[in-house]
């Protein structure tokens, strides 16, 4: 138990995008206004998945991804709460007087807009405002994030990152999206169609891979960053089998990465995946597919792509 009075915020705070950040600025505020600690705290694992074992909650950030984003938000400290079956059982109540006052001293809580907790998270904010009022603790509930006419959540992202609407699932987090991983040997068809692709092995088998289809991307790897293609799909027209993968041709570049970690950041869907009558029509489309990506990220003026 830390003895310290705090301003916090609960949650899983997964991709810690916009509407998070909105939450953590309201509680460092508060802080300030109070002369407390600001403090967030979160589950190291999605609570779902401690209450249904075997379910597989597909991630905008690994656990690593989370903590750095957290521990770039100015607060005092980040909590990580173990999410047990027994915290899992208290009821409401019980949580802010057990989890929240006595264990990690919250003077006053933020929660989301529609954040729930309690065993059967039926109870909601007019409910955790009287709980509060009972114990000594001051409940104020955030404002809405809106971004572009949409409200801001972690699953509203997923939405649109299953959808390969990666530039407004950008928008939403606050920065563009991104898969991490080894670049490993893949079939090599790529380089006899004279686009070479390097096959990247995400880390974290946990974290969300967008709809399949073809994307601008920024390249991160050797210490550079380069525009490229991303492919990710079963590669229909050359028939290498029905696994998924994500392959990347970096344009202007001709070195050996094998084996070395890489960085994707998703800019933008240029197309579907489609299988093509033959390799020719499949590389005259991947050369429209270049241009495209050139005009996106090496004509902007400033952009710092080799």
């Amino acid at each position: 138990m830390d003895g310290r009075p705090c301003v916090a915020t609960i949650g899983f705070f997964d991709g810690v995008h916009r509407g998070h950040r909105f939450l953590i600025d309201c509680v460092k505020r508060l802080a300030r206004e109070r002369g407390l600690e600001a403090v967030i705290i979160t589950f190291p694992v999605h609570p779902r998945m401690v209450m249904q074992p075997g379910f597989q909650m597909p991630l905008l950030s690994t656990p690593e991804e989370k903590r750095r984003l957290l521990g770039e938000q100015g607060v005092d400290r980040v909590v990580e709460l173990p999410f047990t079956l027994e915290l899992s059982r208290l009821t409401a109540r019980e949580f802010m007087v057990e989890a929240l006052q006595r264990r990690l001293c919250v003077d006053t809580l933020v929660i989301g807009y529609d954040h729930r907790f309690g065993h059967n998270r039926s109870e909601g904010f007019e409910d955790y405002r009287r709980y509060g009022g009972e114990i000594g603790m001051r409940v104020v509930r955030a404002e809405v994030c809106v971004v572009d006419g949409v409200t801001v959540s972690s699953s509203a992202i997923r939405r649109f990152l299953c959808g390969g609407e990666v530039a407004i699932a950008a928008r939403c987090l606050g920065y563009e999206y991104y898969l991490e991983g080894t670049v490993v040997d893949g079939f090599k068809v790529g380089r006899r169609l004279g686009f070479p692709t390097a096959n990247l092995r995400v880390e974290e088998p946990g974290k969300l891979v967008p709809a399949d289809g073809v994307y601008a991307v920024r390249v991160a790897v050797g210490g550079r960053t380069y525009a490229g293609m991303l492919n990710i799909g079963v590669r229909p027209t050359v028939d290498n089998g029905g696994d998924r993968s994500v392959e990347v041709h970096i344009l202007r570049f001709g070195g050996d990465i094998y084996g070395e970690h890489m960085r994707v950041d998703f800019v933008q869907r240029i197309r579907n995946e489609q299988k093509f009558a033959g390799t020719d029509e499949l590389v005259a489309q991947l050369r429209r597919d270049a241009a495209e990506v050139e005009r996106l990220l090496l004509s902007a003026s400033g952009d710092d792509i080799h």
